[in-house]
């Protein structure tokens, strides 16, 4: 009768590293996905601004003809509060066109904290690897 012996055998042991690998990649990939959701969201967040800024900026063109128009057909002071909006317009759009600027930089689609994650787990595994241990 041969004793009973508590190692594992070789197959074991590489049924287990493929399960904690497989484990390891999907880890990384939920990190890749979280990663570039919340890049998506920043990249929305800008390009809204950037609409706003194009939709005030479309008014303001209007209120600049209408302005234009009453200051060559009239000469009245009406076109002084027409030419106030449309100077106020014209700087709420190059507000918004900044903070969507500012959105649009501040975005990071790539991801970068996975990638970073997956080197460090190829190096780990080659180093392993080798032979060489920790």
């Amino acid at each position: 009768m041969a004793p009973e012996t508590s190692e594992r055998t070789i197959g074991q042991l590489v049924a287990d590293a493929t399960h904690d690998l497989q484990g390891i990649v999907r880890g990384e990939i939920a990190l890749a996905k979280a990663e570039v959701a919340q890049g998506a969201k920043v990249i929305g967040k800008g390009a809204g601004m950037f609409a706003g800024a194009a939709f005030v900026g479309l008014l303001g063109l209007i209120f600049l003809f209408h302005t234009l128009a009453y200051v060559v057909a009239i000469w009245l002071p009406v076109w002084a509060g027409y030419l106030v909006v449309t100077v106020f317009m014209f700087l709420v759009a190059g507000v918004l066109a900044l903070l969507g600027k500012s959105a649009f930089d501040k975005a990071k689609p790539a991801p970068e904290r996975a990638i970073e994650q997956g080197r460090e787990t190829i190096a780990a595994l080659r180093r392993d690897g080798d032979g060489t241990g920790d």
